[in-house]
């Protein structure tokens, strides 16, 4: 983007999503915005264009990670529409891709409506991928996460939606079938309500009366997972409780057995996030 006259003396221009000036005579940056050019019409227009090319940035980020936690299937299609867009390639780059055949699995780097897309594989070769759409898959759901993983390491990958390093857990073979809730992560104290409740939302979680809540699709089908909440009203700290699931309608509770492995996965990240907040005391901080 160029630079835009502010008046006389100055020129702005949007660097690094901020707004920045600089003189018109001489060229050299302000290290400050001055004050007389604040509230000029450019100024005020490359501040609202800078808010929502963040909004832009967080809505696409958000999009693919729906796609990647459900592992809904996406267009090639789209993928290549949308690649041109600096934030949603962002969001996308480096995403594992899984196509129509087992050797199909790589790391999008690049999307075109004529080539299809182009993703480098665990041999290190880029491969075409010309499905009509590719799935994200959520983690736990990756072949060959490990060598994933260590493949991403020797290439220095640093992905835009967390999928390959994100924090995943497995339900334990042994997991009680009689069982309706895990209790692992239960007891987390925080100093009030607010807080907690301000934890949850800033992890991009709800809050449905007295419990914190997460809808997983998960093959096919919507599961709710749960972590309760102390009493607001009747208490002056507030703690966590356990986690549950439940089904679409959040009419049954489901046992550990009935619970799939992305569902399992994503209830125990909400659970484990919201223990990590926890207020420690005084004599555990050390």
């Amino acid at each position: 983007m160029g630079w835009l006259a502010a008046g006389d003396a100055y020129e702005v221009a949007l660097v690094e999503g901020r707004v920045v000036a600089r003189s018109a005579a001489e060229g050299t940056p302000e290290r400050t915005l001055p004050a007389e050019i604040r509230d000029r019409p450019e100024v005020l227009e490359l501040q609202r264009f800078a808010e929502w090319l963040d909004r832009h940035a967080a809505e696409c980020a958000a999009r693919v990670d729906h796609w990647m936690v459900s592992s809904l299937p996406v267009p090639t299609g789209l993928l290549a529409r949308v690649w041109p867009d600096e934030a949603w390639q962002t969001a996308l780059r480096d995403i594992v891709v899984v196509g129509e055949g087992p050797d199909q699995v790589g790391f999008l780097r690049d999307a075109d409506e004529g080539d299809g897309l182009r993703v480098v594989n665990l041999d290190g070769e880029t491969v075409r991928i010309t499905a009509p759409t590719v799935t994200m898959p959520h983690p736990v759901l990756l072949p060959g996460l490990e060598d994933l993983r260590a493949f991403a390491a020797e290439l220095g990958v640093v992905q835009g939606v967390e999928q390959i390093h994100r924090a995943t857990w497995r339900r334990p073979a042994g997991a009680d079938g009689a069982a309706d809730s895990v209790s692992e992560f239960a007891g987390a104290e925080y100093r009030s309500w607010f807080h907690l409740s301000a934890r949850a939302t800033s992890l991009g979680y709800r809050i449905s009366g007295s419990s914190v809540v997460d809808r997983i699709r998960d093959a096919g089908r919507i599961v709710t997972a749960s972590v309760g909440m102390s009493d607001p009203y009747t208490e002056e700290k507030a703690w966590t409780g356990s986690l549950t699931w439940h089904d679409e309608g959040e009419h049954r509770r489901l046992t550990p057995a009935e619970v799939g492995p992305v569902a399992w996965s994503e209830g125990m990240r909400m659970a484990a996030a919201l223990h990590a907040g926890r207020t420690v005391p005084t004599d555990d901080a050390r």
